[in-house]
């Protein structure tokens, strides 16, 4: 559930995974982690530190999940190993648990991808 380990931020479709190329770019390879979806709105979840999607001027067509007051999210997790189809990492999770991807350069990227 997001909101209690980490947050997350939700872009749809080429959208997401052209800024997760831009992340991986901005940060040498390592933008934390980053999970991908084959089905559906081919949504691309980005996991943030918790309460970092508070207060920034997300763009137009971004989701943030994180818990609150009346409001539970949920965000979908792919194993880290074997199959979890429709689920994948972009970019697998380090192994520390502290190692998320970092909110303001989401933003920046998003906002520099033109995603207003």
């Amino acid at each position: 559930m997001a909101g209690v380990q980490f947050d997350a931020v939700r872009v749809d479709g080429e959208r997401g995974r052209r800024v997760a190329d831009r992340l991986a770019g901005m940060t040498g390879g390592d933008p934390g982690p980053v999970v991908e979806q084959a089905n559906g709105a081919r949504p691309v979840y980005f996991l943030v530190p918790v309460g970092s999607t508070a207060y920034k001027s997300w763009p137009a067509g971004v989701t943030t999940l994180a818990a609150g007051p009346g409001r539970i999210a949920y965000v979908p997790i792919p194993a880290t190993k074997g199959a979890t189809w429709p689920l994948s990492w972009r970019h697998e999770p380090t192994g520390r648990g502290d190692r998320f991807v970092h909110a303001l350069l989401l933003c920046a990227a998003l906002h520099s991808q033109g995603c207003r």
